[in-house]
């Protein structure tokens, strides 16, 4: 049994397509890498295996999530791993490339690796000398590497010619080594689809694209041409996990409201959040409520497309848990939770409040209707019903498109064309309908092709 089948746990966040890892040194004691605010999952693994933590490095500053790390300082007494050029603000054992520390056993090797950060650091693994994985965060990952525009598109090249170098050093491990990413497919911080998270330091060399570039100027132009929209939340959350997330002093949940304290919270600027399936939506829903589904991308678009500062009340329908969303909420630093409506939307009704619906069409039903496509850029492009518009569902906050009325919107399934649909409804668009399915199904329903490119 292999090194990585024993001790290694991978825990996989599905929504915002990364990986933590937890291994297990032997000891009773663990070592965490990039595990996230959300510590569910880790704890879980622990108490299974009767772990402690008791180092947690993180490669990075983390963009896409808050770090669990302080947490797992102040709970198990973890000692904290990370670059010393991340100038963190909180207590840590600051790390520079060729600096090694101890596991118990074990040894763990910084390596300074910049390119999807400046202060990027990917941490190597050692049994004695013998090079057992290497944990690659944002650098080196299945099939690409992270993307190098997330401190701004003016450093974007400049940060791609860092990663040139740095998937170069990295390459010259020997290729058993394991290759442990934190971003992978389903990431905003650049990942190609398919279902392998992990891989080798050989089975990239023979099958990575960008490992594969005769040289700097054409990896840049592979690794900068397909970079797409990422969410606005991805602006400020890497200064957070430098000063440090607040901690958690208790599970995270939503307090009930009362229909009147829900109206007065509004009143004065809340969001309201309907996360409730989208044909429970469709079928009624509060006035100006914005529709999120709770499933697992339910983070990235709270983070996505409404504010951090302002009071959130949500809507939840029978059977959702609102602790899965609360810790959604938290681990992208979403803490102004005013609450729940409780007796969803039943109470709401009974109490005398207002009701929209929103109509949903099957592909046969579009005929000649206008329609609004929302899906992102490399979506659309990929085939799209002839003649749609198209506005990415992230751009809608601060660019709403004129939308006719009677417009259909969609995306792939129905889930983001339902929020876009919230929100163009919110802005005074009149008679939305949404799409139930995706162009796929129009194609199938109506035999014709669809169309390429933007």
């Amino acid at each position: 049994m292999s090194f990585t089948d024993e001790y290694l746990i991978p825990l996989v966040d599905a929504g915002l397509g990364n990986s933590a890892y937890l291994v297990d040194l032997g000891d009773g004691g663990a070592l965490a890498v990039d595990a996230s605010r959300d510590l569910r999952a880790l704890r879980d693994a622990a108490a299974r295996r009767g772990l402690t933590v008791a180092f947690a490095a993180d490669t990075h500053l983390h963009a896409d999530f808050l770090t669990g790390a302080l947490q797992l300082a102040a709970d198990d007494g973890a000692l904290v791993l990370a670059s010393a050029a991340g100038r963190r603000a909180f207590p840590h054992t600051a790390l520079a490339d060729g600096d090694e520390v101890d596991l118990g056993g074990l040894t763990l090797r910084a390596l300074a690796t910049p390119g999807h950060t400046d202060e990027h650091l990917s941490f190597l693994l050692l049994d004695d000398t013998r090079e057992l994985g290497v944990f690659t965060g944002g650098s080196l990952i299945v099939g690409s590497a992270a993307r190098t525009d997330l401190q701004g598109a003016d450093r974007a090249e400049e940060l791609a010619r860092a990663q040139y170098r740095s998937l170069r050093r990295l390459a010259e491990l020997p290729d058993p080594t394991a290759v442990w990413p934190t971003h992978g497919a389903g990431s905003f911080c650049s990942a190609p689809p398919g279902a392998e998270r992990t891989t080798t330091i050989g089975a990239q060399k023979a099958a990575n694209d960008l490992l594969a570039a005769p040289d700097e100027d054409t990896f840049v132009a592979r690794l900068l041409g397909p970079l797409g929209s990422y969410p606005a939340y991805f602006d400020r959350l890497a200064e957070t996990n430098r000063q440090g997330p607040a901690l958690l002093t208790a599970v995270p949940g939503l307090k009930p409201l009362t229909p009147a304290a829900a109206r007065t919270l509004l009143a004065s600027g809340a969001h309201l959040v309907d996360a409730r399936p989208v044909r429970e939506f469709a079928a009624g829903h509060i006035p100006g409520a914005i529709s999120n589904p709770l499933r697992p991308a339910f983070a990235t678009w709270l983070g996505w497309l409404l504010p951090d500062d302002t009071p959130m009340v949500f809507l939840l329908g029978p059977g959702q848990d609102e602790h899965e969303l609360a810790w959604q909420a938290a681990k992208i630093g979403y803490d102004r939770l005013a609450g729940q409506l409780a007796g969803g939307m039943t109470a709401w009704l009974a109490d005398g409040g207002p009701a929209d619906t929103t109509g949903l069409v099957t592909a046969e039903q579009i005929g000649d209707r206008p329609v609004l496509d929302v899906r992102q850029t490399s979506e659309f492009a990929g085939g799209h019903i002839p003649g749609a518009a198209h506005a990415e569902l992230g751009t809608l906050p601060t660019h709403l498109p004129a939308t006719a009325d009677g417009t259909v919107v969609m995306c792939g399934h129905g889930e983001r064309a339902m929020t876009a649909a919230s929100l163009l409804a919110h802005s005074g668009a009149r008679n939305l309908a949404v799409l139930a399915g995706g162009a796929a199904d129009w194609a199938d329903a109506t035999g014709r092709a669809l169309e390429e490119g933007v």
